[in-house]
Formats: structure tokens, sequence, C-alpha cells
């Protein structure tokens, strides 16, 4: 371990893991509210549109919630198939056919008196591991399509059986499992311990640039990889590290 490394990441969490990350994040979406149900349906939708420009998907994600009335579940638990809110929204490969069969699955999933929590932690539980409770999750979704969805469906929610690096659904278990400034930290079912780094094109440039990453593809192994590093500075809490990489990059 390099333990100037170690230092300045370290710092670089103090530093950028405070409240004011918040605003400019798309986490701001779930911390806009207090109910539980609310916060991780809010944040479920967040995660799987943050790609692209920050500011460009920021204002589409508020678009849509403005499209739910500010009221995720709400929204949800009430939405029907005759429900045509959602027809004109989309998201560069993503159209409105695609955000509705996720909304539908999702009323089916709450109707049915389970949650996103109990459908994770179903999965970790019967798996042990995040890509198989990942690929539970995916899976549940896949098996629930019924409309002519496009392959903005598929964009939203990777596969992780095709080994990608499924960032937004480990920022998404981020979210939803660490506490502290930022984080909301409202499910338990499973240690922070194990969670792995979210890995964008952003994040996996700075880790070579910092050794912490030798694999030059940006896959389900890179990721793996730099979790495995990251826990020499911390075994308890790796991921905290993904704000030291966007400190890293605002530094640099």
């Amino acid at each position: 371990m390099d333990i100037n490394t170690k230092q300045y990441m370290d710092m670089l969490v103090e530093t950028y893991e405070t409240t004011d990350f918040i605003k400019d994040d798309p986490i701001q979406f779930p911390h806009r509210y207090k109910n539980k149900t609310d916060i991780e349906i809010a944040g479920f939708l967040a995660s799987i549109f943050a790609y692209g420009k920050r500011e460009v998907f920021i204002q589409k994600l508020n678009i849509l919630f403005d499209k739910m009335n500010n009221q995720p579940y709400e929204f949800i638990k009430t939405f029907n198939i005759d429900n045509n809110s959602l027809d004109d929204f989309d998201y560069r490969f993503s159209v409105g056919v695609d955000i509705k069969q996720i909304v539908l699955i999702l009323h089916s999933l709450y109707s049915s008196g389970e949650s996103l929590e109990t459908l994770f932690e179903y999965g970790w539980k019967n798996t042990g591991t995040v890509s198989g409770m990942l690929q539970t999750a995916i899976d549940y979704f896949y098996a629930r399509v019924t409309l002519p969805v496009t392959k903005g469906f598929y964009h939203l929610l990777p596969n992780p059986a095709k080994k990608s690096a499924c960032k937004r659904l480990n920022m998404y278990l981020r979210w939803m499992i660490r506490n502290g400034e930022v984080d909301l930290g409202i499910w338990n079912f499973m240690p922070k311990s194990e969670l792995l780094i979210p890995l964008d094109v952003h994040v996996a440039k700075i880790s070579r640039k910092l050794n912490l990453l030798t694999r030059s593809q940006n896959d389900y192994n890179a990721v793996t990889e730099l979790t495995k590093n990251l826990k020499e500075f911390d075994s308890n809490d790796p991921v905290k590290y993904d704000f030291a990489m966007f400190g890293y990059g605002v530094n640099n």
C-alpha cells in the first residue's frame, strides 16, 4: 500500500464527502424525500439515467420527477397501462415506452407488497455476491417486459451477465447502503465493505493515473481489481473513495 496515495485519497474524501456535493449530483433526487419508499424509488430512477453530460441528465430527471408530481411512490402506485404521461419523455437512447415499462414493472413490484429493497435483498441473500444480486434484480425486470421496448430499456438496465461495469447500479447501491453526509444508508441487509466501486471512464482514467488499476478494459474485472486495491486503504468502506476520484478530477 502506498501510504502517500492513501493519505492523499483520505484528504480528498474528507474534502468532498460533504453536503455541498449533493446539489450538483444525481443523489440530489432521493435527498428530496423523507419517506423511505420515495427515497429508494427516486434513487433508482436517478441512478439509471445518470450517464452522459451531468447538466443534461439532471435537467431530464427534473422533467421526469415533475411528470410524477414529485411524488414517485404515489405516481408508481397509481400508474397503469393507460397512463400516457410518460409517452413523450426521452433521453438519448431511451424513449417513452422504455420508461413506461420500467414504471409498470415497479408498479407490479410494489403492488405485490415487495419493494426495491426486498428485491435487492433477495438477490444478496440468495447469491452472496454483488454481481449475483444485480443479476437477480435485472432478471426481474427483463422477465416482465410486455411493451415493445427499444434498446434504450436495456441501456438503462444493463445485463451484468455481459460483464459490464454496471456503474449506475453500483452507484445506486452506494447511495442506499452507505451512510454519511451524502449517501443515504437506508438499506442494511449487506455490509458496506462488500460494495463495489462505481466505475466509469472518468474514475477508470484517474485510477490508472494513481496506479490503482492496471486492467485496460473498463469492465467488471476492472471493478473488482480497483475495489480490491481500495480495500487496502479502507477494508470496511472502500467505495468512499468514489468521492476521492471525484475530487481528484476537480483538482486536476
